[in-house]
């Protein structure tokens, strides 16, 4: 197959290249800025706005693989501009191109949309690949770590000086970005077992991680005993306002991310659960912890 994919350059979409070039899977990406250390990679210099360069992407393609998406932003209307409108795009230079198979990335903040821009941006994306007629399946991943993620890495961070501020209790699921790339992959040739499906992925771990045992888990994966406390609401939004003037644009607080992370369930639904002779995770959640924490040893982030 040939495979167009969208935010390769990103945390997911690294881990998705990288696994295609094991496998020698073909693939043509689009990128703002040509990465100079993937010169195998078939490139197609624009963005989700620039109609020409989402023609070239998908011409001849057999899927297209939609990850491209903003995650965070200081002006939560920039939301709409790129995970809606980019969409949009996305499926239209598809119809254009005769291609029938989608898979798109979500993200399971879409499942309750009220909470966040964010969420809600996802979520309208998720109606547009719903009602476009093509083939496709959503894909809503949970919290995703891994090497290069620079979000969850803050948190990282925060363990080795012993100390993870948590927002009230709750509990997430988690998965590590190569599984997730091992399933963007199998979902790429169509069945009936994916087609017109909406997926939530996670690591195995039923009922998921609470968010004390999550931070004990990062704990662990730096060497160090956490202290971690629930804070209120308002002391998160008061520290995204810190966050905002302390590193301006650049900051990984928000009152848009405080808004989700507030909510105290963000646990995969069982019965949206990928069927198991399709995918099931590998990646024991301890084990990819350490191996992330490794990572950014390795790379002098830690």
């Amino acid at each position: 197959m040939k495979i167009a994919v969208t935010g390769g350059t990103g945390f997911v979409g690294q881990a998705v290249l990288d696994l295609m070039q094991q496998r020698g899977a073909a693939a043509r990406v689009l990128a703002r800025t040509v990465p100079e250390d993937r010169q195998d990679i078939e490139w197609v210099a624009g963005n989700l706005g620039d109609t020409a360069a989402l023609d070239r992407l998908l011409a001849g393609a057999d899927a297209v693989l939609h990850i491209a998406g903003l995650t965070n932003t200081p002006d939560p209307a920039n939301f709409t501009a790129a995970n809606v409108a980019g969409t949009a795009a996305v499926l239209a230079a598809a119809k254009r191109a005769g291609v029938e198979r989608c898979v798109f990335v979500s993200s399971l903040s879409a499942r309750e949309a009220s909470l966040s821009a964010y969420g809600a941006s996802k979520a309208q994306a998720e109606d547009l690949v719903a009602r476009s007629g093509l083939d496709w399946t959503i894909v809503r991943p949970p919290a995703v770590y891994g090497p290069r993620d620079k979000d969850m890495f803050e948190l990282f961070k925060s363990a080795r000086l012993g100390f993870i501020p948590l927002p009230p209790g709750g509990a997430t699921s988690l998965i590590h970005v190569d599984d997730l790339a091992r399933l963007l992959i199998a979902l790429l040739p169509s069945s009936p077992r994916v087609r017109h499906q909406l997926f939530e992925p996670d690591d195995g771990r039923e009922g998921g991680w609470s968010h004390k045992e999550m931070a004990a888990a990062i704990g662990d994966a730096v060497g160090r005993r956490v202290v971690a406390p629930h804070l209120p609401r308002s002391v998160l939004l008061g520290a995204a306002r810190l966050d905002r003037l302390l590193r301006g644009n650049a900051a990984k607080l928000t009152a848009d991310r405080v808004g989700y992370m507030c909510h105290p369930n963000w646990v995969v639904r069982s019965d949206r659960s990928v069927p198991a002779d399709v995918w099931t995770p590998s990646i024991a959640t301890q084990d990819g912890l350490k191996s992330t924490a490794e990572w950014y040893r390795q790379q002098g982030w830690l």
